[in-house]
């Protein structure tokens, strides 16, 4: 068993797989339907007004009990945007946590790893090992919402993408068996807790 997976056990830790993704007002084309012989077209204005996001999905060490967090902004993440997502995340999740995250450089820097530092009695940040994105459950959380939510969607306005975002992450925490789903779908997770 992983270190972090048995440090999470015997703390009675929480999981936090966290991970960042933007979303822009041009559409992620994927195939669609339509009458034989009537080629779909999208018609969409090349704006490139984006919408960044912080997703974090929740988890006890077993994979039971899974959450979903998530934070949007018009502005690129910033080490400060981490500093400010982990203090409401420490708000949110009582107790323990164990965060995964993977190589960013804002993850990395000095204010980012001070607060690490300072926070660490209720604090335990792992890395995920470099280009192993398949590992991180929020991965397919963005694969969800660019093959579903926002798939060929054309907007006039950045804020209807936001709309849709906010309507995917309902969608995805009313749905529970989605959210185990991404868990299982990393590898860290069997039919019945951790893969050993």
């Amino acid at each position: 068993m992983a270190q972090y997976k048995k440090g999470a056990q015997d703390r009675s830790a929480v999981l936090v797989f966290l991970d960042e993704a933007g979303f822009s007002e041009r559409p992620p084309v994927r195939r669609t339907w339509a009458p034989r012989g009537v080629t779909p077209i999208i018609r969409h204005h090349f704006n490139w007004s984006r919408i960044n996001t912080i997703g974090a999905i929740t988890c006890k060490p077993d994979g039971s009990n899974p959450g979903l967090l998530l934070h949007l902004q018009r502005t690129s993440i910033s080490k400060e945007n981490i500093v400010a997502f982990l203090e409401a995340l420490h708000k949110e999740v009582a107790g323990q946590i164990v965060l995964l995250w993977d190589g960013l450089p804002a993850h990395k820097s000095i204010v980012v790893k001070e607060h690490i530092l300072t926070n660490k009695d209720w604090l335990t940040v792992e890395r995920f090992p470099a280009y192993a994105p398949e590992i991180n459950p929020v991965e397919y959380l963005w694969a969800a919402f660019k093959n579903k939510d926002v798939a060929n969607f054309c907007c006039d306005s950045i804020d209807q993408v936001q709309c849709k975002l906010i309507l995917a992450a309902e969608r995805v925490q009313n749905t529970k068996t989605l959210l185990t789903g991404f868990l299982r779908k990393s590898g860290l997770f069997g039919d019945t807790g951790f893969v050993t």
